[in-house]
């Protein structure tokens, strides 16, 4: 089993950043992609960002604004994430996959609004 903790959510201000850091931990050997997908109220959950080695995939609804990294220590992927918009409020999911399984964390929220 692999869990997925997420943290660094909250509330800030539009034009705001937030680092959101997620630490996996147990059976993480098999993964071999990880990243950040986000349900706001009343819409379908959507990715983010994901990284694998070393590449990264983005939304367009998020380019050049947020970006994606893991540490050293490869069992932890943040998601920095600046010039925020209020679209942007949503629970954010960290995600890791294998070739058979998809692990979710318990999600953070994240509200921007002034």
């Amino acid at each position: 089993q692999v869990q997925l903790v997420e943290s660094g959510g909250g509330l800030v201000q539009p034009g705001g950043s937030l680092r959101l850091s997620c630490v996996a931990s147990g059976f993480i050997s098999n993964i071999y992609v990880m990243g950040w997908y986000r349900q706001a109220p009343g819409k379908e959950r959507e990715l983010v960002a994901t990284i694998n080695d070393g590449s990264l995939n983005y939304a367009d609804s998020v380019k050049g604004r947020f970006t994606i990294s893991r540490g050293n220590a490869k069992n932890t992927v943040y998601l920095q994430m600046n010039s925020l918009k209020p679209e942007d409020t949503a629970v954010y999911y960290c995600n890791g996959q294998t070739t058979r399984v998809a692990y979710w964390g318990r999600g953070t929220q994240v509200t921007v609004s002034s």
